[in-house]
């Protein structure tokens, strides 16, 4: 299980997670989804992985994420 929140530092409750990126989390949402990679549509979700993700799956999510940072950047 994992999540993120596009913001400086770590959120440690509710409010600090309202103050994350939003416009920025859809930009990178629709980007990933353009790159194969189906994330939770909303910023506030977990993302889950399990035993029937491969070690190419995960490098092929991991490369992903670094192409739409810098794409959304």
């Amino acid at each position: 299980m994992f999540g993120f929140f596009l913001c400086e530092g770590p959120v440690r409750n509710f409010e600090e997670a309202k103050a994350a990126d939003t416009v920025r989390f859809g930009q990178l949402h629709r980007a990933m989804l353009e790159r194969g990679v189906d994330l939770a549509p909303s910023a506030y979700e977990a993302g889950f992985t399990s035993l029937a993700h491969s070690d190419e799956d995960i490098d092929t999510t991991i490369a992903a994420f670094r192409d739409c940072f810098a794409a959304i950047a």
